[in-house]
């Protein structure tokens, strides 16, 4: 274990346990309400935090030691999440499926975190959110709003992320489809008697195309770990990733921190397929015209560079009707996913009343 992650917040005051405050540059006793300063990052330390990582080197394992860490994790049995531990703690319950957890003797050498966002939002503020999200769904139960809300603990967790960088040139083959059109008679019936009409006809004249796109790619978000669905996490963005702070473990105390289980390579794989799809969208306003066929792309990656960094959280789980329900808030912006019951009852009604609605109205058009 390295020494930073050893390390316990003791308060100046008390000797309790400081927890960092969101929102704030401090930490703050929950014991005797004593505030300590997190000390601001000086300019030089802040832009070499935040500066990336060369892939190739990430991807050969290569990297300095400087950039590696053995944080204390326990990997849970149950959902997989690897789990760090800070400071004193030795239990704790599984952020993601509520397994208890016990640390563990070993140690787990990973590509240290370079920079985090600090939670903005304490853990009142983010219930709030999650209370105005079940507040506003459809056909939800009466009284889940109060249900979820009352008595529940929200954890805070700062998630994994890879970030990448690449600049991008493609050479693509496809075709231009551009619209004209064609006049035709046909022969219609109109009160039993037939007719014809002439009619304009649109078709689609195709030409082969080829050429080259470039595109800078900057700051591809991928998350690290397994443990949430990426509906969830994807549901959970955009992220200002301007607001980073170099890491400090100052920024951890109290809450918790999952370590990565998707490796830099298989990110990498991932953010690829984003930048795929972009440059996709790229190739096709190249090619112009009213349609387009793309046939073949091929993409050339360089100057590819990667960070590690740690994104906040809240996160809780609640039970209704004995089944088990999770939802995330964005630690940042407040922003809620997760997923909700349904009431079969206001479901059943609102069904009966649009067919008795559809009945009013088919009865009033026959009359």
């Amino acid at each position: 274990m390295s020494a930073e992650h050893d390390r316990r917040w003791p308060c100046d005051s008390c000797g309790a346990e400081l927890r960092f405050a969101p929102g704030q540059t401090q930490m703050r006793c929950d014991h005797c309400g004593n505030v300590q300063d997190i000390p601001a990052a000086a300019v030089h330390d802040r832009h070499a935090a935040l500066v990336e990582h060369p892939l190739a080197q990430g991807l050969r394992n290569d990297l300095p030691q400087t950039a590696m860490e053995e944080p204390q994790t326990t990997r849970c049995t149950n959902c997989g999440a690897l789990v760090e531990f800070e400071g004193a703690k030795h239990a704790t319950a599984c952020p993601f499926c509520a397994t208890p957890l016990v640390i563990g003797t070993g140690t787990n050498r990973q590509i240290k975190p370079q920079a985090l966002i600090p939670f903005q939002l304490d853990e009142r503020t983010a219930r709030d959110a999650m209370g105005k999200w079940l507040g506003s769904l459809w056909f939800a139960p009466g009284g889940l709003v109060e249900y979820a809300r009352k008595g529940r603990t929200l954890s805070g967790l700062y998630v994994p992320y890879w970030t990448f960088d690449a600049a991008t040139q493609s050479r693509y083959s496809g075709q231009r489809g551009t619209y004209y059109y064609e006049t035709r008679t046909v022969t219609v019936v109109v009160d039993g008697k037939r007719q014809q009409r002439r009619e304009q006809v649109r078709k689609t004249r195709w030409r082969s195309v080829s050429g080259r796109v470039a595109r800078a790619f900057d700051d591809v978000l991928v998350m690290a770990a397994q443990s949430l669905p990426r509906n969830y996490t994807r549901g959970l963005e955009p992220w200002d990733l301007g607001a980073l702070e170099p890491y400090r473990a100052d920024y951890l105390a109290g809450f918790m921190a999952e370590g990565y289980t998707i490796s830099l390579s298989d990110g990498n794989g991932q953010a690829k397929e984003i930048m795929a799809q972009v440059i996709t969208r790229d190739v096709a306003r190249d090619i112009g015209g009213d349609e387009q066929r793309i046939s073949a792309v091929e993409t050339n990656h360089s100057a590819e560079t990667f960070k590690h960094i740690l994104l906040p959280i809240w996160m809780a789980a609640y039970k209704y009707n004995g089944k088990t329900y999770r939802f995330v808030v964005n630690g940042q912006t407040g922003k809620v996913q997760g997923e909700r019951p349904y009431s079969v009852w206001k479901i059943t009604f609102a069904v009966l009343a649009g067919a008795l609605l559809l009945g009013a109205f088919a009865y009033f058009g026959q009359q």
